[in-house]
């Protein structure tokens, strides 16, 4: 068994690994670039209109033999281990005749993004894997290990041929609603490992333990409770753990949570997954407001049904205008044309709970000075979605791996300081044979 990392060993985001022995070709994510090769922000509009050929050459998409249409022998199939866009985004460059291997709710997680964003992915040909239970590519084996991470349907994977054993983390952590799973796998790791895949995400930033769910959501409970005023939180709509740690903060905080129709719905879905509150009779302090952005985009598309569904759950900008403190709303930029409709709520608090890198960005800065325009107060309330050092030391001392090889990170050459194992930085491309 052979394997190469196309894109990571240097770098956070455009996760890619190939690994393959003489009858079998399987890829594990392929994933969007987060940087340029300059360490500037990646932007792909600058790339739509390129052909598979020139993103080869840009460094944009990896140079994998039989992964796109001119390919005499396809490779037999793509592995994804969640939902974001640095593990996916770039999958719709595939041929279509390869078959996806996924957790069926990440599926639909990229089926919702087709839905709600400017994304068209369509996976004709794949197969849902199950947590724990092992399916073959070929000579092959694959077994998903699920994992706490801020993204629904997390999975790390065993990857087994020949009697070589590599074991890719994907994404993780220990300190979200799900922390229970990394209890259990420092339990039930896997032995014997050659080669440990090992993000490193956290790697070279401030040392301090990442605040847990519970802990941000006791924090909201605090800011909630303030008098009077009306709580935005900015937050994505797919960290179903900080919407849940807001939703469990409005209930002790006796507010009512607002959604838009997109988070609603994204809500709805995975709730056939996992317990999660959402818009029903069973919540009944989940309110929805339909916004000009998302209604115009569904309307346009044929899918107004989906608007249709949440009619019961309603709340007007009048209802929220004439008491203002009642509420806690999720928003995002999109969602600023609704917002200015809404006069009574100057003064209100503002919270940020994503990363803060993204504070840099241009839509996301206008979006909160028009904000603190309007006198709102912002804070911060966040925890990563990736594992800490001690975190990953208690994964690495429980697989006891013969090799650790770093990916998703910015500071490769600081794991020799940290593990005491054997350590071999990778370059993008460099080939390992098992």
């Amino acid at each position: 068994m052979n394997f190469t990392i196309h894109r990571g060993t240097k770098e956070i985001g455009g996760s890619c690994m190939e690994v393959w022995t003489e009858s079998t070709r399987i890829l594990i994510d392929m994933g969007m670039p987060l940087v340029e090769k300059d360490g500037k922000e990646f932007d792909f509009s600058k790339y739509k209109n390129f052909n598979i050929s020139e993103l080869i050459k840009e460094g944009v998409l990896p140079d994998v033999k039989g992964l796109y249409d001119d390919s005499d022998r396809l490779i037999d199939g793509v592995v994804i281990s969640h939902a974001h866009l640095d593990h996916y985004g770039l999958i719709n460059y595939i041929n279509k005749k390869i078959e996806f291997h996924l957790g069926e709710a990440t599926h639909k997680i990229i089926e919702l993004n087709n839905l709600f964003t400017s994304q068209e992915i369509i996976l004709d040909h794949f197969a849902w894997f199950q947590r724990e239970l092992a399916f073959k590519i070929g000579d092959i084996t694959i077994t998903p290990y699920w994992a706490d991470h801020s993204a629904f349907d997390s999975y790390s994977f065993l990857i087994e041929a020949n009697g070589k054993r590599i074991f890719y983390s994907g994404d993780f952590r220990s300190h979200g609603r799900k922390a229970r799973v990394f209890q259990w796998f420092l339990h039930n790791a896997p032995q014997n490992i050659d080669y440990l895949i090992l993000e490193g995400t956290t790697i070279g930033r401030a040392a301090k333990p990442p605040k847990t769910e519970e802990a941000l959501e006791l924090e909201f409970v605090a800011k909630f409770r303030e008098p009077d005023k009306i709580n935005l939180v900015y937050a994505s709509g797919q960290n179903i753990d900080r919407i849940v740690s807001i939703y469990k903060a409005c209930e002790k905080a006796g507010k009512t949570f607002v959604v838009d129709v997109y988070v609603a719905k994204v809500l709805q879905e995975l709730s056939r997954f996992a317990k999660i509150p959402r818009p029903s009779k069973s919540f009944g302090n989940i309110k929805v407001i339909f916004t000009k952005h998302t209604g115009d985009k569904l309307k346009r598309e044929g899918n107004k049904y989906i608007i249709d569904c949440f009619r019961d759950y309603e709340i007007t900008e009048d209802e929220i205008n004439n008491e203002p403190g009642k509420y806690v709303m999720l928003v995002r930029p999109s969602m600023q044309y609704d917002l200015e409709r809404i006069q009574n709520i100057d003064g209100g608090n503002l919270t940020y709970s994503m990363w803060e890198g993204y504070l840099k960005k241009t839509y996301t800065k206008s979006f909160i000075d028009y904000l603190t325009d309007r006198k709102f107060t912002m804070s911060i309330i966040h925890t990563s979605g990736h594992a800490d050092t001690e975190t990953l030391i208690k994964m690495v001392d429980a697989i006891s791996p013969k090799n650790i090889v770093p990916i998703h990170t910015f500071n490769a050459s600081e794991y020799k300081k940290i593990f005491p194992y054997t350590v071999k930085e990778l370059k993008d491309g460099e080939i390992k044979q098992l």
